[in-house]
């Protein structure tokens, strides 16, 4: 089979399209055919030597994808022929993947292999982030780092259908209108002053901040109202800087982390959150934008392109 794979940490131009040989499953395992890849921000970081990595090298990166199942176990629940998808299972960045079998998610045939891989992963974590991390209510002041992003564009979806006030920030007015399209209700650039704008927009701060961007997180705590939350899940701007407990005491502030890995735990926990992200998609709480799709022998194009910070929505890797 053919593969994106690294195998020392570094810029795009470390990835290699290769051959490598066919992934065997185990007993419990699912051969997967690849349709449509879904590339994120921690592929980036993987990348990089920055966040955890499975095997050896050469590395295949990438949790995201959705095809046809080519071969299974007797008695899995799953057969060849079977449209799925996945969205926490590693080595993703190939022609075939093996999956555990209680990873995969059946894919309904309204919709697309496409759809499938660009909302998945992005849209379990926004779903997770608006009702576990912090459940949004309405009538809450919501701001949304990146927000034309792939993660961003969706939280300002879901926070706007629970009723909250959406304030986005983006780094070009392109992404502005994109964000607003999505249904924030004002949005900010990075260029200007925002958290000043942020706490006149919100007269004393808002009730939460999603941080996706990591060295920001200071000036999201300067944003967030004294008694407020601060969600923080990714990097995209580098490290966060080190937060002082004594700032959180003070001022009442609370600060989570949130990770996707922490909240699929079971076969179950796939099923029912994945229906309700497809329910969402047909009843219309979620439009998925598609910023570019690329063959994956050009994955270090697609590389570059994301961590550019100039594509707004999902990019997709296709076999």
């Amino acid at each position: 089979m053919k593969a994106l794979t690294f195998s020392r940490f570094g810029g795009p131009e470390v990835l290699e399209y290769r051959e490598l040989p066919d992934p065997q499953p185990a007993p419990d395992e699912v051969l997967v055919r690849t349709r449509a890849i879904g590339l994120n921000f921690a592929d980036v970081y993987r990348r990089q030597g920055r966040y955890h990595l499975r095997g050896t090298p050469p590395y295949v990166a990438g949790y995201e994808a959705s095809g046809v199942v080519e071969r299974a176990p007797a008695g899995c629940g799953w057969q060849a022929g079977d449209r799925v998808a996945f969205a926490d299972s590693p080595f993703a960045n190939a022609e075939l993947v093996v999956v555990p079998a209680e990873r995969l998610i059946a894919l309904p045939d309204d919709v697309s292999f496409e759809t499938a891989a660009a909302v998945l992963l992005q849209g379990l974590t926004a779903q997770f982030l608006t009702r576990d991390s912090h459940a949004v209510r309405a009538g809450e002041t919501v701001l949304v780092h990146a927000a034309a992003g792939g993660v961003g564009l969706l939280l300002v979806q879901l926070a706007r259908a629970a009723g909250a006030r959406v304030l986005g920030l983006t780094s070009s007015a392109a992404k502005a209108d994109q964000a607003r399209q999505a249904g924030a209700h004002e949005v900010l650039l990075y260029g200007s002053d925002w958290v000043t704008g942020a706490l006149g927009w919100s007269e004393k701060g808002v009730d939460v901040v999603y941080d996706s961007v990591g060295a920001t997180l200071p000036r999201s705590f300067e944003a967030v109202r004294t008694g407020g939350q601060v969600v923080f899940y990714g990097m995209a701007g580098g490290n966060p800087p080190l937060v002082d407990p004594r700032m959180l005491m003070d001022t009442s502030k609370t600060l989570t982390g949130g990770d996707l890995w922490n909240v699929l735990r079971t076969a179950e926990d796939r099923r029912q959150r994945g229906a309700e992200l497809f329910a969402h998609l047909r009843a219309g709480r979620l439009r998925v934008q598609v910023a570019a799709r690329f063959a994956l022998a050009e994955g270090a194009r697609a590389h570059a392109l994301l961590e550019s910070r100039q594509s707004s929505g999902k990019v997709l890797l296709l076999p």
